[in-house]
């Protein structure tokens, strides 16, 4: 096979030097399945990997094997990263996938649905570099669940901003084409999203072939099963590639400020009008954003995800933590002499 089949080109042609060039396929820990033009083979890092670069190989990552051996010396620099602050304290960055072109953002349309997790989705989206496409799944379940589709693809689509929606049904074989059409071949597709949205379902109907194990989700609450374990590539029969990766039970921002106004295109509007420049919209004087009647629910989580990306900021700039962590002590100083002069 040729390299463009698994998405090579000129941007990463141009760092090639010297080496065998070759696509992770798969990785855990330690050890990685690459795809190269001669196919697939098992590969382990360098020591100098292993201990000095900054970038550690994931799945979608393009890496140069060495010419006598099955071994990663160096990452390519990569199109675009998939990422998520990782899961406890510190500000470090779990990165998911690498090189992906477009993001599925994966809803089950029964308990799952939840828009302020797509909001969120779709900064991390924004975020990667990556086109998002938001996939209602589980369409054909409308009439039995009570709720009507259209109105709810309309709702998700006022909040999608130029993100593409689209309802399907990976039981009853509904939407697929639509969904192959938006790419192209060689392009890379991922699938995020919560357990028991249908991830696995959606690969086995694209490959046409049940490869991926799928499980019922728990009838007291919808609430889906972890079945995917490790994030992994696939070739579609459409000649464009899919990474699929496990459910998702917390996405923590690793985005810009940028990225979030994106999402939330009428607050960033709104917000030139207050008087502060620095208005966080959550009860300073002047403020429109707040007095504007938004939803209340959607402004809540800008808000939240705010205070994600200042604590973000606070936590990777020392003399910015120090000076945050400084004022609040003033305040918190003032307020306990307060309450005593009262007394």
């Amino acid at each position: 096979m040729k390299l463009e089949q698994f998405g090579w080109s000129d941007f990463f042609a141009g760092q090639c030097a010297g080496g065998v060039a070759a696509r992770v396929a798969s990785a855990c820990r330690e050890q990685f399945v690459v795809w190269t033009e001669a196919g697939e083979i098992d590969a382990e890092p360098a020591g100098a990997l292993r201990h000095g670069s900054p970038l550690w190989p994931v799945v979608g990552d393009w890496v140069m094997l060495r010419q006598d051996g099955p071994v990663i010396e160096r990452v390519l620099e990569r199109r675009t990263t998939l990422s998520r602050k990782q899961p406890g304290p510190g500000p470090s960055e779990q990165v998911l996938a690498a090189n992906v072109d477009v993001l599925f953002i994966v809803s089950g349309l029964d308990r799952d649905y939840n828009p302020r997790r797509l909001e969120r989705y779709l900064v991390v989206a924004r975020a990667s570099g990556a086109r998002p496409l938001i996939v209602l799944n589980k369409a054909d379940l409308a009439g039995e669940l009570g709720f009507d589709l259209d109105e709810l693809v309309k709702q998700t689509r006022k909040l999608a901003g130029e993100a593409t929606v689209l309802p399907l049904s990976a039981v009853a074989d509904r939407g697929f084409e639509t969904l192959v059409a938006k790419l192209a071949p060689g392009e890379t597709a991922a699938m995020i999203g919560s357990s028991g949205v249908g991830k696995s379902t959606l690969l086995n109907r694209l490959l046409g072939i049940e490869r991926q194990q799928t499980r019922a989700v728990r009838q007291a609450d919808d609430r889906g099963r972890h079945t995917t374990t490790r994030r992994e590539l696939f070739s579609m029969p459409g000649g464009w590639l899919l990474i699929d990766m496990p459910g998702l039970r917390e996405v923590q921002l690793w985005a810009g400020e940028d990225d979030v106004n994106a999402g939330f295109e009428e607050i960033r509007e709104l917000a030139a009008a207050c008087r502060f420049r620095n208005c966080k919209h959550a009860g300073e004087p002047g403020c429109a954003v707040a007095d504007a009647g938004l939803d209340e629910a959607r402004l809540a989580n800008y808000r939240k995800m705010r205070r994600e990306l200042d604590y973000l900021d606070r936590r990777s700039d020392p003399e910015l933590d120090r000076q945050v962590r400084a004022k609040w002590k003033v305040i918190h100083k003032a307020a306990r002499r307060d309450r005593k002069r009262d007394w």
